[in-house]
């Protein structure tokens, strides 16, 4: 299974870019993940749409999950043949109601108002330990 995060704008922190590719670098062998910068909402949504895999958003408003609770998703979805799940991260204004209605699933990581850039990162370290889950090894809070 493939994990896109698509975003609005690249990170233009060099630090946290460079923290992001750590993270996507270690997840390679459990869950790949591409990071797809797009220029507006409009270009992420139809990025998204690309596939036919599940769309998740990073909103406030949403679910919040332990990390195995977030593994078990991408277990379900790895289970039923899901190829590609899209993870969208907005821009300073975050998301409609319309666009949290049209996602599969809606998640928080925090019910703090966080950057997007921020948002990023912690995303990325997420998935890497949602990976780690899913391939068996130990997790430190099981």
């Amino acid at each position: 299974m493939r994990l896109r995060i698509i975003t609005i704008g690249k990170l233009k922190d060099a630090a946290l870019a460079s923290s992001c590719q750590t993270y996507v670098e270690r997840s390679r062998r459990f869950l790949p993940i591409e990071l797809i910068a797009c220029r507006d909402a409009a270009a992420q949504w139809s990025r998204a749409r690309d596939d036919d895999g599940p769309n998740v958003l990073l909103d406030e408003r949403g679910q919040q999950l332990t990390t195995t609770a977030l593994a078990s998703w991408f277990e379900g979805w790895r289970d039923h043949g899901v190829r590609t799940v899209d993870l969208l991260i907005g821009d300073a204004h975050g998301f409609s109601d319309a666009d949290r209605r049209a996602a599969d699933r809606v998640l928080a990581l925090s019910r703090l108002t966080l950057p997007h850039r921020l948002v990023q990162l912690l995303l990325c370290e997420q998935l890497y330990r949602v990976g780690t889950v899913l391939a068996g090894h130990p997790y430190h809070h099981a």
